[in-house]
C-alpha cells in the first residue's frame, strides 16, 4: 500500500480507532502511539552487482508501558493529524509504500508491510504482514528468493556474494 492510499483511507474513515494486527488474532496494545514517521531512501547494490535505489516510508508504533491500562485506540482522526503534521514538517514520499516497525518484549522488532485494511464496525483494522528476504539477483545467482535464508551456494560457483 502506498503511503497516500493509507492516508486517504484514515480521511475516509473519520473518528473510528486505529487497530494494528502484527500476528494472527494479535492486536498492538490500546497503549500504541504513533512515535515517528521515517522517509527512508534505500540505495544498495545487490549480490549480482546490480544497484538498487527506492523509497518507503516507516511509521513507528510504540506501546506506551506507563498506559498498560489504556482501553481505547488511537483514532484515525488523530493519527491523521500526525500524518498532516509530519508532512507539514517533513514532506512525506506519498507515492513510497508504506511500512510498520512494531515490536514488544515478546515479539522482535520487525517493519511490516500492510496485508489488508478493514473496516470493522467502529473500528478500522489494518493487519500487518511480514517481509521475507529476497535475493535480488536470483538470475546470477540461479536460486529462487525463498531459499535465500537456508541455501548458501549463492556464494558457490557463480561468485556473486
Amino acid at each position: 500500500m502506498k503511503t497516500n492510499e493509507f492516508i486517504q483511507q484514515l480521511a475516509a474513515h473519520t473518528n473510528k480507532e486505529l487497530l494494528f494486527q502484527y500476528q494472527e488474532n494479535i492486536l498492538v496494545g490500546a497503549n500504541y502511539h504513533i512515535t515517528e514517521i521515517k522517509n527512508t531512501t534505500f540505495d544498495t547494490v545487490d549480490c549480482g552487482g546490480t544497484p538498487n535505489y527506492w523509497q518507503e516510508t516507516i511509521v513507528q508504533l510504540l506501546e506506551n508501558k506507563n498506559e498498560l491500562d489504556r482501553k481505547e485506540y488511537l483514532s484515525t482522526d488523530k493519527a491523521l493529524t500526525i500524518f498532516k503534521r509530519v508532512n507539514a514538517i517533513k514532506p512525506l514520499l506519498m507515492d513510497a509504500e508504506i511500512k510498520f516497525e512494531y515490536g514488544n518484549d515478546s515479539f522482535h522488532t520487525s517493519v511490516m508491510v500492510v496485508d489488508s485494511l478493514t473496516l470493522i464496525n467502529n473500528q478500522v483494522l489494518v493487519k500487518l504482514a511480514m517481509v521475507h528476504t529476497a535475493c535480488k539477483a536470483e538470475d546470477v545467482c540461479g536460486i529462487p528468493s525463498s531459499d535465500v535464508a537456508s541455501d548458501d551456494s549463492c556464494c558457490g560457483p557463480t561468485g556473486c556474494c
